[in-house]
């Protein structure tokens, strides 16, 4: 009996060091903090925002790290003078209205051109984590329709 419940402390020990160990590899592997979740009707499923920095009158410019759940997207929407997406972690989506769907790893970066609809989100089983760089020197984005199922979907 007593090498039983030595063995059962042992298995809980390890159990619980390891529990510990995956935990502080994800919290140690973000780069930014996950952010607020985003409360509005712009985006389908869950993302959070964290702001890194705020556009002011001398620079123009807004960055802030997104992180969407698996399955979680913008809606189509566009900006005046583009935005830059970099990845920097997990499996994303990007689409141009007219144009194939990409898939975004970590290290991948897209420009999105100026006044172009696109959308942008994570895969249907991964998070996806960006940096998105966007311009305020021209007005806001341009906030269009839902990505449906079936265009989210689609390889086209």
């Amino acid at each position: 009996m007593k090498t039983y419940n030595t063995i059962i402390i042992l298995i809980t020990g390890i159990s619980l060091y390891s529990c510990n160990q995956n935990s502080s590899k994800e919290e140690s592997t973000l780069i930014f903090q996950k952010g607020v979740k985003i409360e509005n009707n712009n985006f389908t499923g869950n993302a959070y925002l964290e702001m890194l920095i705020n556009s002011d009158s001398i620079n123009r410019n807004s960055v802030g790290s997104v992180t969407f759940e698996p399955g979680a997207r913008t809606n189509w929407h566009s900006h005046p003078n583009g935005q830059i997406i970099v990845a920097i972690d997990g499996e994303g989506y990007y689409q141009e209205k007219g144009s194939p769907k990409r898939i975004l790893k970590k290290g991948d970066a897209v420009k999105c051109p100026a006044n172009i609809p696109h959308w942008h989100g994570a895969s249907e089983n991964s998070e996806f984590i960006q940096i998105a760089i966007t311009s305020r020197v021209s007005g806001p984005t341009e906030w269009l329709d839902a990505v449906n199922d079936k265009e989210y979907k689609s390889d086209e």
